[in-house]
């Protein structure tokens, strides 16, 4: 395993970083609200970071989310790069990669994904989508959604007066809704297709024994846990300005051991997520299995990740819980990731469960 980023790989990332660290300020934060920042997403798309995640691969989009997350940027990245662009690219026929893909690169096409399955959605034999699905993040942004059927299925159904969506506030501002599909329209994914891999070299799109629903699944386990760490990383870093910062009996809190200890536990935290991401993600871009890397990755960025944001706030003493302090933001989407994941006991018994499953496999 080598988790050292291509030259493409560490470019994208560089430019990334600017990008949010020039518009995801607290100040713009603080005044887009609970939408998302439409300029953003335009100078996300101008500048190729969407489009160029097929060749980045997927160990590449945990390196920009990264990114996303120190900043917490309003905008639908992880949701368009996992349920629109590598869900296409892996899963779609020659007909639907050619069509959508140039839209998903330049941002007149956004996709979020209805995942994981709820069994609430059944779909036609001619291809028409019915059921509920509660809550559905970035669904308010979005153009498309990826559904997962009641067998599990996948669907790419197109926002029509079909598709109902009625706004959901999330812990999160994660532009969320709730999806009613009334005969919606909409086309499968499921053709096994080919992408080139990181070094330019063609592997299998997915694991030949992983079906679609189960390789999107794991992929978006994989890059909201890099996410999770760049939002854990983004509120530590916060907490540890701080604490240089204030003095307490004329000493700098930083320099009382309790602190430097909470500290340190939450690094190691942050390195254990950032590690079992970035590995579920290079064995999917090598084209090995990864389903139960992912959930370990997974459960790292539910059950670390909110520890971290929680020793962030605590760090920051009365103003960590002040709500329009730039740490509390942190709190939020890392409680919020950490639900959307599934819980650290929940991901824990699926995790032994698939382990299990292997072993008595023959």
């Amino acid at each position: 395993m080598d988790f050292t980023p291509t030259e493409e790989q560490a470019a994208a990332r560089d430019l990334a970083a600017r990008i949010f660290g020039d518009l995801a300020t607290p100040e713009r934060l603080t005044a887009v609200g609970t939408d998302s920042d439409s300029e953003l997403w335009k100078a996300l798309c101008t500048a190729g970071l969407v489009g160029t995640v097929e060749e980045l691969g997927l160990l590449g989009l945990v390196l920009l989310l990264e990114e996303q997350g120190r900043t917490t940027a309003q905008v639908p990245f992880a949701s368009t790069c996992v349920y629109g662009l590598l869900a296409v690219v892996a899963h779609g026929s020659p007909g639907q990669r050619e069509r959508l893909l140039p839209g998903i690169g330049d941002g007149s096409v956004v996709v979020c994904g209805a995942f994981p399955a709820q069994g609430g959605v059944r779909a036609s034999a001619q291809g028409e989508l019915s059921g509920t699905v509660p809550v559905v993040p970035w669904l308010r942004d979005a153009t498309h959604v990826l559904v997962a059927d009641d067998q599990r299925g996948l669907w790419l159904t197109p926002v029509t007066d079909a598709v109902r969506v009625e706004a959901v506030e999330l812990t999160a501002p994660w532009s969320a809704g709730r999806l009613t599909l009334d005969g919606a329209s909409a086309e499968r994914l499921g053709a096994v297709g080919v992408h080139l891999g990181v070094q330019g070299e063609r592997v299998p799109s997915r694991p030949p024994t992983a079906s679609p629903y189960t390789d999107v699944l794991a992929t978006a386990r994989t890059a909201f846990a890099g996410l999770q760490a760049g939002i854990c990383a983004g509120s530590l870093a916060r907490a540890v300005a701080h604490v240089n910062d204030r003095e307490q009996f004329g000493r700098p809190l930083a320099t009382r051991q309790g602190v430097q200890l909470r500290a340190a536990d939450a690094h190691m935290d942050i390195e254990a997520i950032r590690v079992t991401a970035y590995e579920a993600a290079w064995r999917r871009d090598a084209g090995l299995p990864y389903a139960t890397h992912a959930l370990t990755a997974a459960w790292w960025a539910s059950e670390a990740g909110q520890r971290v944001v929680h020793t962030g706030q605590h760090l920051h003493g009365g103003a960590g819980a002040d709500l329009e302090h730039p740490v509390h933001r942190h709190f939020l989407w890392g409680r919020q990731l950490d639900a959307y994941l599934g819980g650290g006991a929940e991901v824990l018994q699926e995790l032994g469960e698939l382990i299990v499953d292997e072993e008595v496999q023959p």
